[in-house]
């Protein structure tokens, strides 16, 4: 049996893996596939990947493009989820804020500096017409540090997927003020180089598996009540966040990697572009 390690973060895209794994299709490859949680999201995985802590992961796109350009030995294998992340927009329901326009010049919550919540405040700066010179930032971890931050007034505001947060705000937790989807598909898988070279065969019965399990989730009986038992969701929202969400089963077009890039230097959080083949596998 053949062991391989797979981090990814404790939401709902995330389940075609964890039901392959639990109905022993991959221990039927002879691959014991062994499932990490990381709530704390790209930037710790990102680590986690260059530590060699793990062989695989399922990561933000922008946070492990910004991580290649940065030496990070690592490629990414396909594209997982098509379709763009939405990420809201969040205030602790106390404050006085209202609108974006008034966070202008406040504090943004992130994971960590190179998260998805890190750039994408960036992306969310640049389309509100901000400096985003002057953007400020409060080192939270996860989701729990972000609840402290915002009702202790260390940061301002939080972003993060608009479902993950969606049953605090429906507590009066957090207060949702708006969306800024990512312009790009938003989950890849990725493995170490090392892992690639020497498991090409493992890798590709993994791929088999998880692209038949991708292909057919939609329509897997009740998946909607499974998805929302399983994460503690509205039925509605998850039949929501179904609608608008794509798995994939193919590469990223290598048209997307170079708007990822193109992107990240113009925000200044890249120093330059690489080519796309020290990107994709």
């Amino acid at each position: 049996m053949k062991t391989v390690k797979i981090i990814g973060v404790p939401e709902h895209f995330n389940l075609p893996w964890h039901l392959a794994i639990e109905e022993g299709a991959f221990e039927e490859r002879g691959i014991n596939l062994e499932w990490t949680e990381v709530p704390e999201g790209t930037g710790r995985m990102s680590e986690m990947l260059k530590n060699k802590e793990t062989d695989l992961a399922i990561i933000l796109t922008e946070g492990i493009v910004k991580s290649i350009t940065e030496g990070n030995q690592v490629k990414i294998i396909q594209e997982y989820i098509a379709s763009p992340l939405l990420w809201g927009i969040h205030v602790d329901a106390n404050s006085s804020y209202r609108s974006l326009n008034g966070l202008k010049g406040t504090t943004a919550a992130i994971s960590r500096f190179g998260s998805g919540s890190h750039l994408m405040s960036y992306v969310q700066a640049t389309e509100m017409g901000w400096d985003t010179k002057n953007l400020k930032f409060d080192l939270v971890h996860n989701l729990d540090g972000a609840v402290e931050g915002l009702s202790s007034g260390s940061a301002d505001y939080f972003m993060w997927e608009r479902f993950t947060t969606k049953p605090l705000v429906d507590r009066g937790v957090f207060r949702h003020l708006g969306n800024c989807p990512t312009p790009w598909p938003c989950f890849v898988l990725v493995g170490t180089n090392d892992f690639l070279k020497e498991n090409e065969g493992v890798l590709n019965h993994i791929l088999e598996i998880i692209n038949m399990y991708t292909a057919e989730f939609k329509q897997i009986p009740r998946i909607d009540s499974t998805l929302a038992n399983r994460y503690n969701q509205k039925l509605e929202d998850i039949q929501e966040w179904l609608q608008l969400t794509e798995w994939s089963q193919k590469q990223l077009p290598e048209s997307t990697l170079t708007k990822v890039q193109h992107t990240l230097k113009e925000l200044t959080l890249i120093e330059k572009s690489i080519p796309v083949s020290d990107i994709l596998r």
